[in-house]
C-alpha cells in the first residue's frame, strides 16, 4: 500500500550539490527510523544517513559526515538528503528507507532508488 518515490538525482560535476527527496504515498504510522542508503556498482548497499524519530540526532556514515544532511517534512511526508561537495565516489543509486515498529511488529519501506552520478 505504501509507496516511496525518490527524486532529485542526476549528473553533477565534482564539488557540486544535489538535494534528494523521498515522498511517501500516504502518512506512515509508528515510524521508528528514516534513512538513506546507497549502492554503487560492484558494491554492497550501505547506510548513508539515519534519522531517529526521537531521542537522538541524525547519524551519518563517515564518508558522508560534514557533507550530507538528512531532514524531513512531516506535513508533506517527505524525507530529504542534501548532498554537498560531491565526489565521484558518491556515484550510486540512492534509496530512502522508513522503518516501522509497533508492539513488536516491524516493517521496512523502500523506494526504487534515484541515480546520482558525479563526474570527475
Amino acid at each position: 500500500q505504501v509507496r516511496l518515490v525518490e527524486s532529485g538525482g542526476g549528473l553533477v560535476q565534482f564539488g557540486g550539490s544535489l538535494n534528494l527527496s523521498c515522498v511517501a504515498s500516504e502518512k506512515i504510522r509508528y515510524i521508528s527510523v528514516m534513512a538513506w542508503y546507497r549502492q554503487a556498482p560492484g558494491k554492497q548497499r550501505e547506510l548513508v544517513a539515519l534519522m531517529p524519530t526521537s531521542g537522538a540526532i541524525p547519524k551519518y556514515a563517515d564518508s558522508a559526515k560534514g557533507r550530507f544532511t538528512i531532514s524531513r517534512d512531516s506535513a508533506t511526508n517527505t524525507l530529504y538528503l542534501q548532498m554537498n561537495s560531491l565526489k565521484p565516489e558518491d556515484t550510486a543509486v540512492y534509496y530512502c528507507n522508513i522503518g516501522v515498529s509497533y508492539v513488536g511488529d516491524e516493517h521496512d519501506y523502500w523506494g526504487q532508488g534515484t541515480q546520482v552520478t558525479v563526474s570527475p
